[in-house]
């Protein structure tokens, strides 16, 4: 069970679509603003509970327990052959050659 001082990872929706701002592009208002923040939990809760955590800068974040000692999930995305195409191109105008 999550406890008061674990390193949480929580989520909130800032502005749902209807309130995004008429100026964003399409794409973006039709989705809500979301945020998710990592920091220390004030209290013993379950996943799913509405919580507060501190922040490393000390800021105080409302939001919906997502999970404790949360890792990084990011990476640099899906492979794209164009770039790799690019890349050869940039070898070969560079350095001549093949780029192998």
């Amino acid at each position: 069970m999550p406890s008061k001082g674990d390193w949480a990872l929580v989520h909130a929706v800032l502005l749902t679509s209807d309130e995004r701002a008429a100026q964003v592009p399409e794409d973006t208002h039709k989705v809500p603003l979301e945020m998710w923040v990592k920091g220390r939990l004030y209290a013993d809760a379950e996943t799913g509970d509405e919580v507060e955590v501190v922040t490393r800068t000390g800021r105080t974040i409302t939001g919906t327990l997502q999970g404790i000692n949360p890792g990084y999930q990011h990476s640099f995305g899906e492979f794209v052959p164009e770039l790799l195409e690019v890349s050869d191109g940039v070898r070969e105008i560079l350095f001549g050659g093949d780029g192998k």
